[in-house]
């Protein structure tokens, strides 16, 4: 697997974001990103929520 282009940190934000009730499309067009990678940051943090990560 490669190296993220996202820190550890600005992915729990961003996914805190969604989260927080914002819709994903709006999330990831204001953060440049695709779709998938909010799926693979949610699949990259196991079983834990992202609340519990410090976010």
């Amino acid at each position: 697997m490669g190296r993220s282009r996202f820190s550890e940190d600005r992915l729990i934000g961003i996914l805190n974001e969604q989260e927080a009730g914002q819709k994903t499309a709006d999330v990831c067009r204001r953060h440049g990103i695709g779709e998938a990678t909010i799926s693979i940051g949610r699949a990259g943090q196991g079983v834990l929520q992202v609340s519990e990560l410090g976010g």
